[in-house]
C-alpha cells in the first residue's frame, strides 16, 4: 500500500508556521512528514533563513500524534553519527516510537564555506556517508558499537537510552549508481529521491535492485520513496521554488486534479512504495488538503 507524506522544507518560515502547518498535514490524512537538513536556503539564492533540522525534528515529534516523523536528509558531515544517533533516538522517545532517520553524503557547498565546515571531494563525502550510516545502525540497534574508519571511530560506544523501536528505520537519499545506492542496498531500510520523472524513478529503482543482488538482498526489503513538488498554478511553482524551478519541474504535480492522479499514479506504478509532496514556504495548506481528498485519505 502507497505511503503519502509531506516533505516540510525550513527555509522562510516560523516555528509557529510549521507547527500549524505539521497539524493541517496530519489531520488531512497524510501519514509521514519529513524535514531537510539546511543552515541555508535550499534553493541557490544564498539565502539565509532557515530553521535548524534536529531542532525542528525534535519539534515535530511533539508537535504530531499519529505521523512518521522523518529527516530527508541528514548531511553527514554537518554532525558527528554518534551526536545525531543520540539526537534521534531521543526524537523517538518524543515521538513514542515514530522516528525516522535520514541520511546524505550533502550538496550545498554555499552552506559548508559559509560555516567554515570542510566540504571535501564527493569520493570523500561518499567514504563518509557510507561509515556514518554504520556508526549510526549499529548505535541505534545493538547494545555496544566499535568502528574504525577513516573518518569515524566508536570505541565501546553506547546511547541509552535505546530508541523506543528496536529497528528505527534509516534511509539514505540521493541518485547515485555507483555509490549511494550501493550504501543503501546494503545499510538503509529506505531510499529516497527527489524530483525526477517517473521514468527516471523506474531506471534508478531498476540500478538500486541490481545493487540489492549484488549483496545478496531483497530489494523489497527497502522502501522506495520519491519526493515531488505540487503545484496546482506555475505561479505556485516559481515562488516555492524561485531559482530552482526549472531544475525541479520533471517532478512536480501540476495540472487538473486527474493530471495530477495520473502523474503519482505512474510513480507508483513504477515502484514508488512512498511519495512525498516537498513543501516549502509560501506554504499552501489549502493545495495538501486538495491533494488528500483527490487522494481519498482518511484522517
Amino acid at each position: 500500500m502507497t505511503v503519502y507524506g509531506v516533505h516540510t522544507g525550513l527555509q522562510n518560515t516560523t516555528t509557529d508556521e510549521l507547527i500549524g502547518l505539521w497539524r493541517r498535514i496530519e489531520a488531512a490524512g497524510f501519514e509521514w512528514i519529513s524535514i531537510w537538513d539546511h543552515f541555508y536556503a535550499a534553493d541557490m539564492t544564498g539565502g539565509a533563513v532557515c530553521l535548524e533540522a534536529v531542532s525542528a525534528h525534535a519539534a515535530l515529534a511533539c508537535t504530531t500524534t499519529r505521523v512518521r516523523c522523518g529527516s530527508l536528509v541528514y548531511s553527514i558531515g554537518y554532525r558527528h553519527p554518534a551526536v545525531l544517533a543520540n539526537a534521534i533516538a531521543t526524537i523517538d522517545h518524543l515521538s513514542h516510537g515514530r522516528a525516522d532517520i535520514g541520511l546524505g553524503a550533502g550538496w550545498s557547498q554555499l552552506e559548508y564555506d559559509a560555516y567554515g565546515i570542510p566540504f571535501p571531494a564527493v569520493k570523500v563525502r561518499m567514504d563518509m556517508l557510507e561509515e556514518g550510516v554504520q556508526c549510526v545502525r549499529g548505535l541505534l540497534r545493538d547494545e555496544v558499537t566499535d568502528f574504525k574508519g577513516d573518518h569515524f571511530v566508536l570505541t565501546d560506544a553506547r546511547c541509552e537510552p535505546r530508541p523506543v523501536q528496536a529497528e528505527l528505520p534509516i534511509w539514505i537519499g540521493g541518485a547515485g549508481e555507483q555509490r549511494t545506492l550501493r550504501i543503501a542496498a546494503r545499510f538503509a531500510d529506505g531510499w529516497n529521491i527527489p524530483f525526477i520523472a517517473p521514468e527516471v524513478f523506474a531506471h534508478k529503482r531498476a540500478v538500486l535492485a541490481e545493487r540489492c543482488d549484488e549483496v545478496g538482498r531483497d530489494p523489497a526489503t527497502i522502501r522506495r520513496a520519491v519526493n515531488v513538488g505540487l503545484a496546482w498554478t506555475d505561479e505556485s511553482l516559481r515562488a516555492q521554488f524561485g531559482n530552482m524551478a526549472e531544475f525541479v519541474r520533471p517532478g512536480v504535480l501540476t495540472g487538473s486534479e486527474d493530471q495530477v492522479l495520473d502523474h503519482i499514479g505512474r510513480y507508483v506504478d513504477e515502484g514508488a512504495d512512498q511519495v512525498n509532496i516537498a513543501a516549502r514556504a509560501p506554504f499552501e495548506p489549502e493545495a495538501l488538503e486538495r491533494l488528500a481528498v483527490a487522494l481519498k485519505l482518511n484522517p
